[in-house]
């Protein structure tokens, strides 16, 4: 054993006192300490006194230069000379606090609260005179920080070859997880221990149309769970990834550790820099209660307020859709029995008509007439314009215009007959994954949406990336994304994404991307299928970021109604699918089922059109990430409240407590419930309505059969 003098000891403390910064959240629960060891940085985070991450490594790796080679630059022990993670000296810190209070343009709350102190501690890299900063935010609910980059003598141009932030647990946490890919988000979350993802991890996917898997690898917004005594809830994510690529989590299985892993382009590049500039936030949010860590907005409170000068047409909307027909087979959106076609040169009048074109004149006008009847303010109709016959395998670039309809789609005729039901038709604009054509056709398009009223746009990028060699994730296409949205809204559009890049609370900055899909939605039902827990799991992942366009309300779950003999079937009760418009927030939110299935259920439809699409207030009563999830929320402008409760493959009980309404008023409560005998494989359409008169005292006992729920309406008397 060493023995050291006291006043070696003393200078030894000094010495890191001098390298050591801490930080305080506002409340006093949360520690971050940030310290330099032998010129690299390093970080934790402690809750209430406890370690929640321990030391952890910051940096970036970089190329030696920006002219990299294709496919060559392998890294080389010299190579580490030009790297942003060692090597430095402490230069300057500054702090800072803000306490406000904002306004969502849409949202789950009326304000959000954006309360935070700040360390901002400068590094300054000797043998190559660079200078980065790290800054750190700590809030009530946990820690964002990211590496911002001045402009300097010798950091103006940079190429990242990764960037190296840890994440370094002391336990072997519960983790709800999903493989990492460069280009989908649309896997089937697991539950393991971390040290347990790499054995679970190549049976934890499946096919999709652009796939590019990183082994031993997870997705972020990740789920963990501390179990015990002092169980303690923490997720971890990205925030404002603007101009860099999206970001994965490489898996530690034995030191309980996480890593970052950027997006990399063709060149395995990971992103281009030019500074100043900043990268994305990591975030740690952390709660010894699962409904805390739900109702979090360090994501949004992370990203800039917005720049629109005008957010004034940005609106809730609630729509149905030609669209599920044509997921389960039922319909098509290609026109003809063609498999080869030239936008510009092959006239579609002269094909075959295929006989299953669902975007048709005639069927429109019909869910234009139950959509309007029935208080909806849009219609998405999918495959209204030409180029489906061959749209997807093919790497093609020249995919759509986005301007021609097929000929049995009469554009000018149906937005008048939309209108005048008092119906604004919702444009769809499938790329193909081609978002170079995008972007030349974006003015035409969104000019003739302006032409005929059409305000949202419903996006869509199914399959391999072009440019060829981009990913959905990378830094190109990130980019792209939001030249769409800004584009969009130059011409007073809202947009809704499909295969897109998760929300990381950019909302905030762009709010006209009100929604987008960026993981397993309820199309997989008619595919390979969502398990029971699915939905109990997204808002603990996926939706921590921002809205999903999940499309719910499917009432015929067995497709053996369409087809018999077909074994699939939607995984849920009838009453999970009325709980899920509560428990997911969606601004854009559409009934997904065809008017047909609705018509003989009018009595639970009556939910789907009374409950609201954005919100002045939003409790989470109770949830358990997988298990269950019980929300209460406080419609617009108005004094009404919905509550949604769902439940995983297990049956429960659930006493809902009143007391979060207004003391002294009387309220009528209208409950969907699981019928008695109901069951989401044998039984999935037997639900019971029933009205009751209550106040903030009262309480209420419902059960949930395996992988069910309630929904219930509430109107002040």
């Amino acid at each position: 054993m060493k023995k050291y003098t006291i006043g070696a000891l003393l200078f030894s403390m000094m010495l890191l006192n001098a390298n050591a910064q801490s930080l305080q959240s506002p409340d006093g629960k949360f520690e971050m300490n940030f310290q330099l060891k032998q010129g690299i940085p390093y970080y934790n985070l402690k809750y209430n006194g406890n370690v929640v991450v321990e030391d952890s490594k910051l940096g970036l790796r970089l190329f030696k230069d920006t002219a990299i080679k294709f496919a060559s630059e392998i890294a080389k022990p010299e190579d580490a000379k030009f790297d942003l993670n060692n090597g430095f000296t402490k230069t300057d810190e500054k702090r800072d606090a803000k306490n406000e209070t904002w306004q969502p343009v849409l949202g789950e709350k009326k304000s959000y609260i954006n309360h935070y102190n700040e360390l901002a501690v400068t590094l300054h890299q000797d043998a190559t005179d660079r200078n980065i900063v790290v800054k750190f935010r700590l809030f009530n609910d946990g820690l964002g920080f990211r590496y911002e980059f001045p402009q300097q003598k010798n950091l103006n141009y940079f190429v990242i070859r990764e960037e190296d932030s840890e994440i370094d647990f002391p336990n072997d946490m519960k983790a709800w997880w999903i493989v990492a890919d460069y280009d989908s988000q649309e896997y089937q979350p697991q539950t393991t221990k971390i040290s347990e993802i790499p054995g679970r991890w190549d049976q934890a996917f499946d096919k999709h149309s652009s796939q590019t898997l990183i082994k031993n690898a997870v997705q972020s917004p990740l789920m963990l769970k501390k179990e015990g005594k002092n169980p303690l809830y923490v997720n971890v994510g990205e925030a404002a990834v603007l101009d860099y690529p999206a970001s994965h989590l490489e898996v530690d299985p034995v030191n309980f550790k996480f890593k970052t892993h950027l997006t990399p382009d063709k060149q395995g590049a990971k992103g281009y820099i030019q500074t100043s500039s900043v990268s994305p936030w990591r975030t740690i949010i952390v709660s010894p209660k699962a409904e805390e860590v739900l109702a979090s907005k360090m994501m949004f409170n992370l990203n800039e307020p917005t720049k629109y000068t005008d957010t004034s047409y940005i609106h809730p909307t609630k729509y149905m859709g030609v669209w599920w027909e044509m997921i389960i087979g039922k319909s098509q959106w290609a026109y003809s029995t063609a498999n080869n076609v030239h936008i510009g040169e092959t006239d579609f009048t002269k094909l075959t008509p295929n006989g299953k074109h669902a975007a048709n004149n005639t069927k429109v006008k019909e869910y234009i007439d139950f959509a309007a009847a029935n208080g909806f303010g849009g219609l998405l109709i999918e495959g209204w314009n030409i180029g489906w016959e061959d749209w997807i395998g093919h790497n093609k670039e020249f995919v759509f215009d986005f301007i021609t309809p097929y000929p049995d789609f009469d554009i000018k005729m149906l937005n008048e007959y939309a209108h005048s039901k008092g119906i604004k038709l919702i444009m769809h604009h499938e790329t193909s994954a081609s978002a170079t054509n995008y972007e030349r056709w974006a003015d035409k398009a969104f000019q003739l949406m302006n032409k005929y009223g059409y305000d949202a746009v419903k996006t869509g990028y199914v399959g391999d990336m072009v440019p060829r060699g981009e990913h959905h994730y990378s830094q190109w296409t990130i980019n792209h994304y939001y030249r769409i949205a800004e584009k969009a809204n130059e011409y007073k559009i809202m947009v809704n994404s499909h295969e897109s890049v998760r929300p990381g609370g950019e909302s905030r900055t762009y709010p006209n991307w009100i929604s987008a899909e960026a993981a397993r939605g309820t199309e997989h039902e008619a595919f390979q299928g969502n398990n029971p827990d699915h939905q109990t799991i997204l808002p603990f992942t996926r939706w921590i970021g921002g809205s999903m366009d999940y499309t719910p309300g499917i009432f015929q779950t067995k497709l053996d109604y369409y087809f018999p003999g077909d074994k699939r079937f939607v995984k849920t009760t009838l009453a999970k699918q009325l709980a899920l418009y509560v428990v997911m927030y969606m601004p854009l939110q559409m009934a997904a089922d065809l008017p047909e299935n609705y018509q003989r259920h009018m009595d639970a439809f009556q939910f789907i059109k009374d409950v609201a699409a954005d919100w002045d207030d939003t409790k989470i009563l109770s949830a358990e990430p997988g298990d269950y999830i019980i929300t209460a929320r406080k419609a617009k402008g108005t004094e009404n409240w919905f509550v949604g409760g769902i439940t995983d493959e297990n049956k429960r009980e659930y006493t809902v407590d009143f007391s979060f309404l207004d003391k002294g008023k009387k309220y009528e409560a209208t409950i969907y419930e699981d019928g008695k005998d109901a069951d989401y494989i044998n039984n999935p359409q037997s639900y019971n309505i029933y009205k009751k008169q209550i106040t903030s005292k009262s309480k209420i006992n419902l059960k949930m059969v395996r992988s069910g729920g309630f929904a219930i309406s509430i109107k002040p008397l």
